[in-house]
This record gives C-alpha cells, structure tokens and sequence, in this order.
C-alpha cells in the first residue's frame, strides 16, 4: 500500500502527514485528538500561558508517560523471565 496523504490538526494549526496504512493513520488521528485535548486542559488549569508552554507542558507530559511504560514493561518483562527460569526449574524438579 501507498503511503496516504492526511492532515491533522493541532493547536489549531494544519499539518499534512503520510500514513503507510490505515493503522497508522488512525493512531496519528488519535495522537492528535490527545494532543488536542491536553492543550485544552492545560489551557484552563495554566490560563494566559504561550502556546509555546502549553506544547511544552504536553510534550513533558507524553514523555513522562512512555518513560514510565518503558519502565514498567521492562519490569514486566523482567518478572516474566524470572517466572520463566522458576518454571523450567519446577519442571526439571518433577523428572
């Protein structure tokens, strides 16, 4: 498939992007409504702020967010192994 011409808009801006597949055009639509509707939030709870500042507090705020999943998935993964290890042992245990 084609890369697809869409645009989205953000902070009231327009920008045209390319989509590989339709998967990927529905997660850069998504990503753009939270953008969206964390500049609102942070429009009422930080009023008069610059646009600037409030792209800044919603870029900090998504990279704070995939820190803390990687963390965690890393941590996640980490106690997989390890089930993993104790199970292989349980079962080497048994014969």
């Amino acid at each position: 498939m084609a890369d697809q011409n869409i645009t989205i808009t953000i902070a009231g801006r327009k920008y045209c992007l390319k989509a590989s597949s339709p998967e990927k055009e529905e997660i850069i639509r998504k990503a753009a409504d939270v953008v969206n509707n964390k500049i609102s939030y942070y429009q009422k709870v930080f009023a008069g702020k610059s646009e600037a500042d409030l792209l800044s507090f919603v870029a900090l705020n998504e990279c704070i967010t995939n820190l803390t999943i990687s963390k965690d998935k890393e941590a996640m993964l980490n106690e997989v192994k390890a089930l993993g290890e104790q199970l292989e042992s349980y079962m080497g245990n048994i014969d």
